[in-house]
């Protein structure tokens, strides 16, 4: 049986859009392109390998990370460390002085004092053959001091090379001195005359350098690292920019659990540049909180002391008034007075007075901010604020007003740097004020309320007759003015107290430490991977393209499945000098591939016919339509059968030059008349085989093909052969074949591996659907067998390999694949 041809009686109905339809994309030929390319995949695999080694080592900039963690005490009264301690007036809780905190790490004035104190601007490094290592400061052999009164150029690198002996060169870039330098004192550029590029020179320890956009010298460190540098490039950079890029690494959280705990963490290029950072930071922060608790607590001592001194004068007057009314009048109790409306009266007049306080501390301090002379500030205990924000930017416009006066013994008052300060001081005390103005409009609203309850609360009184009302007014004011000088009494006693044993409100936890973290980023695993499996995806995406454009037949089951055609055959590549496969090697793979061919023709003839005309066709030129015709004619000939091999593609004469027949006379002259057909045809090696080859090219072949004198010859030509085998012309360039198919008995169609396109067969799948075209089969040309990834279908072709059956086996050798296999099954016993 014709493996795809029904022979039941029934017929299957197949889907008419399926019909010659291909898959797009043929997964399983892809798998096998990617394992027989395994080695691209090895290669890339290899080389990601390589280029994330070489990036890590030599490119990657390492990133790291170190930090701190620190507790704030609760009983500070400093008015740039806001007290939780005042939430007593306020009965509420919070973690002001963690805001404040954050706020003060993260604020310019205190990174610029950093970046000053530490020499932050001078920045090390040193460069091996490809990549740069930042160091540093205590890393290096050397500290570098600039000269800060002379105009020096930054971003600009200078290599130190060691001589020996304390002495090191100078080297300086070929390019890129500039006129425009930067003055740390005044913190800003200017130009100076233009000039050449200063030479390399040698210079000692402690000797200063001197160039006109330079000058500084080198200082010996007395601890360096052991690590021995080839170079180290130092480069300088404006405070500006430093504290830009020293604000942009750090980060401030407070641990989850408990909000008084604050955790800093710092990033940098060297992890022992974090740690001395963050230790420095933090310890800074410490002298500069208790100088201001220390200040702040005094200015708050004095201010009570001022504000007893005229209470107590108050107090006095207010006895006073009280005595005399007991004594002129003789009132020291009242009968029959309503107690619980006088204790609500007392309690009212006690919260004004407070609130009476709170706001003339809030004027002193409105007219201290007012003043610019900020270390007269008094607590914000006094003025009932709790606001860490506010807080910061009071701090903040401390340091800002301390900045301008330093900057105005430089710049003009309409400067640019002046300019640009004052503005920051605008912006400051304009969050101040409306800070301010809130805490005013909530004490006003208060302070209205309580009036309104007191006059409420006095209607209750007007029943007494005048002169103990008169007396009740005093024993209220006494009590409403003796409340407030024992609750600034109070205070004064807590503030000296603070005084006398003031410490700083920050204890450090844990301090930064060097304990060889390794970097934070890049990552270098994950890039590894990445650039390896970006590498991997070339190949694979080549050929994931590739099979996706490549439209040619590779695969028997597809073709068949798209077909619906019965396959007659499968015929291996041919690697023989000529196409006479079948007659020079008879014992070959191929020759019994056509053997094979054979035997099948007979399911798509009647087998009572005397004579059996079979033509061959193909969709394209290059497909084997000559070489399957001569083969077929070969092994008929061979099997006895009287056969002729008719060669009616005219338009491309081939046969004549396989079997060295002189092409002058042919087909192509018998059709015109010039000649008998008994001129036309030609014996060959084997007896029962003749050929008429096609003869010369005519000018219209289609012509003659469809002539009745051709249908004449086929016909004439079975009185004397069993078999006709027709060479006609391909099915895809002209329609002569698709005429000469309605004389021949059976066709055959020729589909070559991997060179027919798939889009070819439609026309011929649906002519063959259709009726149109009956007796069709399949051979398929050209096949080369992948060993140990067959298609399923043999069909005597590529099975008997390594068996010594055929004459190829002489030249086989087992797949790697198939020799690790066979010995694993030796090694185990097995067969």
């Amino acid at each position: 049986m014709i493996p795809g041809k029904e022979t039941s009686g029934k017929t299957t109905a197949v889907q008419p859009e399926k019909i010659g339809s291909f898959a797009f994309f043929d997964f399983e030929h892809f798998i096998r392109r990617v394992i027989r390319n395994w080695y691209w995949f090895v290669l890339m695999a290899a080389l990601g390998y390589r280029i994330s080694y070489v990036y890590s080592k030599y490119y990657a900039q390492r990133i790291y990370a170190s930090n701190l963690s620190l507790s704030i005490s609760n009983n500070t009264a400093s008015y740039f460390t806001p007290n939780q301690s005042i939430n007593f007036i306020w009965g509420q809780n919070g973690n002001q002085d963690g805001v404040y905190l954050k706020k003060m790490l993260l604020s310019r004035s205190h990174n610029e004092y950093l970046v000053k104190a530490l020499d932050l601007y001078v920045n090390y490094s040193t460069k091996g053959l490809i990549k740069e290592t930042y160091l540093d400061k205590y890393d290096s052999p050397v500290f570098v001091e600039i000269d800060k009164s002379y105009p020096q150029q930054v971003n600009y690198p200078i290599t130190l090379i060691p001589k020996g002996g304390d002495r090191y060169e100078v080297s300086l870039p070929e390019k890129g001195e500039s006129s425009s330098v930067y003055s740390y004192e005044k913190e800003g550029f200017s130009t100076i005359p233009h000039f050449n590029r200063p030479v390399n020179r040698i210079v000692s320890i402690n000797q200063w350098y001197v160039s006109p956009n330079l000058k500084f010298r080198i200082i010996k460190n007395e601890q360096p690292s052991s690590i021995k540098f080839d170079n180290i490039i130092v480069k300088l950079v404006t405070v500006n920019d430093m504290v830009n890029s020293l604000v942009s690494t750090i980060n401030v959280e407070f641990d989850k659990e408990i909000n008084s705990i604050m955790i800093i963490n710092k990033k940098g290029y060297n992890l022992n540049g974090t740690v001395n950072f963050l230790n420095t930071s933090v310890d800074e922060l410490q002298k500069k909180r208790l100088v201001d608790r220390n200040t702040v607590d005094k200015n708050t001592e004095k201010y009570l002391l001022e504000n007893l001194a005229k209470i107590r004068k108050k107090l006095d007057s207010s006895a006073t008034i009280l005595n005399q009314m007991k004594v002129s009048e003789g009132l020291y109790d009242i009968k029959d007075r309503d107690e619980k409306a006088i204790t609500r009266i007392k309690d009212l007049e006690a919260r004004k007075a407070e609130l009476i306080t709170r706001i003339n501390s809030l004027n002193n301090i409105r007219n201290t901010l007012a003043s610019q002379n900020l270390d007269r500030l008094i607590s914000t205990n006094a003025a009932g604020i709790e606001d860490g924000m506010f807080t910061a930017t009071i701090s903040e416009l401390k340091a800002l007003y301390a900045k301008r006066r330093e900057m105005a013994l430089i710049y003009t008052p309409n400067s640019e740097p002046m300019r640009e300060i004052n503005r920051l001081i605008n912006e400051a005390r304009g969050n101040s004020n409306g800070s301010m103005r809130n805490y005013y409009s909530t004490y006003l609203n208060q302070l209205a309320q309580i009036e309104r309850d007191i006059a409420g609360a006095n209607v209750d009184l007007v029943t007494f007759p005048e002169k103990e009302r008169r007396y009740l007014d005093a024993e209220r004011g006494y009590s409403m003015i003796e409340a407030t000088y024992n609750s600034l009494l109070t205070k004064q006693n807590e503030t000296q107290i603070r005084v006398a044993t003031n410490k700083s409100d920050i204890t450090v936890i844990d301090p930064a430490k060097n304990l060889g973290q390794g970097p934070i980023a890049p990552d270098v695993e994950a890039t590894k991977y990445s650039i390896i499996g970006g590498l991997l995806l070339l190949p694979l995406l080549f050929l994931g393209v590739t099979e996706a454009m490549d439209n040619r037949i590779r695969n028997i089951k597809e073709l068949l499945q798209a077909t619906r055609i019965p396959l007659l055959g499968v015929i291996g590549k041919n690697s023989h000098d000529n196409n006479l496969t079948v007659l020079e090697q008879p014992r070959s793979s191929i020759s019994e591939a056509f053997r094979g061919i054979r035997a099948n023709l007979r399911f798509l003839h009647k087998e009572d016919q005397k004579s059996k005309v079979i033509l061959l066709t193909s969709s394209v030129g290059g497909e084997g339509k000559t070489y399957v015709s001569i083969n077929i004619a070969s092994v008929l000939g061979l099997s006895g059968k009287k056969t002729i091999l008719l060669g009616m593609d005219l338009r491309k004469p081939k046969i004549f030059g396989d079997f060295k027949i002189d092409n002058k006379f042919g087909i192509s002259n018998y059709l015109t008349g010039e000649v008998e057909m008994e001129k036309i045809i030609n014996q060959t090696k084997i007896p029962n085989l003749h050929v008429a080859t096609s003869g010369p090219i005519p000018p219209n072949p289609s012509e003659l093909l469809m002539s009745d004198r051709n249908i004449k010859f086929i016909e004439d030509l079975k009185n004397y052969y069993d078999f006709i085998i027709i060479d006609s012309p391909p099915v895809g360039l002209v329609a002569d074949p698709f005429e000469l198919m309605k004389y021949a008995d059976a066709s055959i169609y020729v589909v070559r591996h991997e060179y027919t396109e798939k889009y070819m067969l439609k026309m011929i799948t649906e002519k063959y659907h259709n009726q149109e075209i009956k007796n069709l089969g399949l051979v398929y040309n050209d096949y080369q067998v992948k060993q140990g990834y067959g298609y399923g279908y043999g069909y005597g072709y590529g099975y008997g390999y390594g068996y010594g059956y055929f004459d190829e086996d002489k030249n086989y050798q087992e797949p790697t694949l198939i020799k690790i296999r066979n010995k694993i099954r030796k090694i185990f016993g097995r067969k």
